[in-house]
């Protein structure tokens, strides 16, 4: 059986770094990970191709809320792809559906042409789709190197049976790349019940800020959880313990 590649998501170059450290086998880079992830800035991209050997894809994501674009959001996102791959990506990670809540697959067609020959994600808009098996074929017929999903559940725990079955639909032609808080204590289960031979993990610990001075009553934007001075950062010791677990 295959060795199970664990991809990492990342914020940081710090967090890329950890990463690699801990045994991951690919990075998916991101920025605002309180909104899910948007495209990050082209300096971390560059930094953390110049800190990282493994392969590194890059979430192509213009702003945060739903997955239905306009004419702009496309060109900006063929304008992130450029960038990503001049600054050195190995892959990007998109999304878009239609208003009734199917694949784009016009939109989607185009940012693979700008993407290729980059390997293409199709991320979690998958598990928001009106009707997967659908989708599914959708990509397929794309061309979509493989897709992120929980399974449309809430967490790739309780979304196993319907994980399984995408596997078994996407066959060879499809990655489908299992995500939803997999960690080390579910991660072997994942992998032996769903037959999926990727896996998307976050693996952080809370670590809090060195800031002395504080303004616990002002935030900005979103609120983190706990609060703005606790952040969430990729150690090592835990990718590693989810890619043992992994097998």
């Amino acid at each position: 059986m295959a060795t199970v590649l664990v991809e990492a998501c990342v914020d940081t170059v710090a967090s890329a770094i950890a990463a690699e450290t801990g045994g991951a086998g690919r990075l998916e880079l991101c920025d605002d990970l309180v909104e899910g992830g948007t495209t990050p800035s082209i300096g971390t991209i560059s930094l953390v191709r110049e800190r990282v050997t493994i392969p590194l894809f890059v979430i192509v994501r213009p702003r945060g809320g739903d997955f239905l674009y306009d004419a702009d959001d496309l060109t900006v996102m063929r304008r992130d792809i450029d960038a990503a791959r001049a600054a050195g990506a190995d892959g990007v990670v998109i999304g878009a559906l239609t208003a009734d809540g199917r694949v784009d697959a016009e939109l989607t067609r185009r940012l693979i042409e700008s993407a290729r020959p980059m390997a293409v994600t199709f991320h979690r808009a998958f598990d928001v789709v009106r009707d997967q098996d659908e989708a599914l074929d959708t990509l397929l017929a794309l061309g979509v190197d493989r897709v992120l999903t929980s399974g449309g559940a809430p967490t790739a725990i309780e979304g196993i049976p319907r994980l399984r079955q995408l596997v078994a639909r996407a066959g060879d032609a499809l990655a489908i790349l299992a995500g939803g808080r997999i960690d080390a204590s579910n991660a072997a289960r994942i992998v032996a019940e769903t037959g999926a031979r990727e896996l998307h993990v976050r693996g952080t610990e809370r670590v809090a800020s060195a800031m002395r001075h504080r303004r616990g009553d002002i935030a900005f934007g979103k609120r983190y959880e706990p609060d703005e001075y606790t952040r969430a950062v990729t150690s090592a010791a835990l990718v590693a313990e989810i890619v043992h677990a992994a097998g």
